[in-house]
C-alpha cells in the first residue's frame, strides 16, 4: 500500500482542511485518509474507509456550519433604536441633560422644523436630515419619517427623532411609537419643555393659579378629520385653556369661545415662546383675534384663554389702559 501523506496539507499542495490530506494512492477513487491511520485502514473495505473518513470531516464541517449560522442570526437580528427626543420651545439652555447625552451618542438626527437649528452642534458625528412639518407649509410625510427610522435603526443604528416642544403633546409621537414597536425596535422618550409652559413662563403667570382655575386643558384647534373641537365644552371646564396650533382659526375659535365666556375673560398669544424672538400680546377674548392679526402674530404660537392670564403683568397694564381711554371718553 503506498505511503500515506504525513505533515500539513500545505506541504501536499492542500489547503482547505490542515488537519487531513489526500491519500495519493487512492485520490482516484476521492479517498481522503487521515494522518496516522495507516495501521488501522489495512484490511478494511474501501467502504468502510470511506465512510470513516467522511465522518471525521462531518464534525469540523458541521462545526463552521453552525457558527456561520450563528452569524447570520445575529447580523439579521442587530437592531438599533429610536430616541425621540424633545428639544423644547427654542433656546438650547432649554435642553435637558439627558437630551444633550442622546444627540451627543446619535448616529442620525431626524431634525423637526420646529426645532433649533443649533441643536445639530451638540451631534457633531451624527448624519442629519431635515424632515419638516409645519401647519399650513410643504412638509416631509409622516409615513416617510417612520421608514426613515425603521431603515437606519435596522442596521444597528442610534436614530434621534427631534421635535420642538415636548414630543409627547401634539407631536405625533404616538404614531411612531406603534411602528417603531410593530417593528420591534426599542423606542427611547425624552421629555422636554412644551411651548405652552414656555409661553405660561415668558408671562409669568401660573396656568393652574387655584383663585382662577382647577387645571389646565392643552387642545389642538385642528382636529384629525379637520373639524373644529367642541369650545363650548372645552369653555364649561374651568380650566385655563392652552391652544395649539390656532393662529390660523383665531377668529373663528374665539367666536365660538365667546358664546360661552364673559368678553373680558383675559387672553393671550405668545409666539416663538422661549426663545429670543418670543412676542407676546395680552389682552381680552372679544380684542384676542383683532389685535393678533394687526401685532401681525402668527405660527408657532400658543393661545392661552382663562382667568389665569389675568395674572400676567401685561394684562394689568392693558387693563389700566383701557381703563383710562374709558375715562377719556
Amino acid at each position: 500500500m503506498a505511503k500515506r501523506a504525513h505533515g500539513r496539507c500545505g506541504d501536499q499542495g492542500f489547503t482547505q482542511w490542515p488537519a487531513y490530506c489526500i491519500d495519493k494512492s487512492t485520490a482516484g477513487n476521492g479517498v481522503r485518509g487521515i494522518p496516522n491511520q495507516q495501521n488501522k485502514d489495512k484490511g478494511v473495505p474501501i467502504v468502510q474507509r470511506h465512510e470513516r473518513t467522511l465522518s471525521a470531516f462531518a464534525a469540523p464541517m458541521r462545526l463552521t456550519y453552525a457558527r456561520s449560522q450563528n452569524r447570520y442570526a445575529k447580523m439579521s437580528t442587530l437592531k438599533g433604536k429610536v430616541t425621540l427626543l424633545s428639544a423644547g420651545p427654542g433656546d438650547l439652555d432649554l435642553l435637558t441633560l439627558r437630551a444633550a447625552k442622546a444627540l451627543a451618542a446619535a448616529d442620525i438626527l431626524l431634525v423637526d422644523d420646529l426645532a433649533n437649528a443649533d441643536i445639530v452642534t451638540l451631534a457633531p458625528q451624527a448624519r442629519v436630515i431635515r424632515v419638516g412639518k409645519r401647519g399650513g407649509c410643504k412638509s416631509t410625510p409622516q409615513a416617510f419619517i417612520q421608514r426613515l427610522m425603521q431603515r437606519y435603526a435596522t442596521k444597528g443604528l442610534h436614530v434621534v427623532r427631534v421635535k420642538g416642544g415636548d414630543a409627547l403633546l401634539f407631536g405625533r409621537a404616538g404614531e411612531e411609537i406603534a411602528a417603531l414597536r410593530e417593528a420591534h425596535i426599542p423606542v427611547d422618550i425624552v421629555n422636554g419643555v412644551s411651548s405652552g409652559f414656555a409661553a405660561a413662563a415668558g408671562l409669568g403667570i401660573s396656568l393652574t393659579h387655584r383663585d382662577h382655575c382647577q387645571g389646565v386643558t392643552f387642545i389642538t384647534a385642528h382636529m384629525q378629520d379637520h373639524s373644529q373641537p367642541d369650545w363650548a365644552a372645552l369653555a364649561a371646564t374651568g380650566t385655563t385653556l392652552a391652544i395649539y396650533m390656532g393662529m390660523s382659526r383665531i377668529a373663528s375659535l374665539t367666536a365660538s369661545l365667546l358664546e360661552a365666556l364673559p368678553a373680558c375673560t383675559p387672553a393671550a398669544v405668545v409666539q416663538n415662546a422661549g426663545s429670543s424672538q418670543e412676542k407676546r400680546l395680552v389682552t381680552t377674548l372679544d380684542r384676542l383675534a383683532d389685535e393678533a392679526t394687526a401685532a401681525g402674530l402668527g405660527s408657532p404660537a400658543v393661545i392661552l384663554i382663562g382667568g389665569a392670564i389675568g395674572e400676567a403683568a401685561e394684562f394689568t397694564a392693558h387693563s389700566a389702559s383701557a381703563e383710562g381711554l374709558a375715562h377719556a371718553a
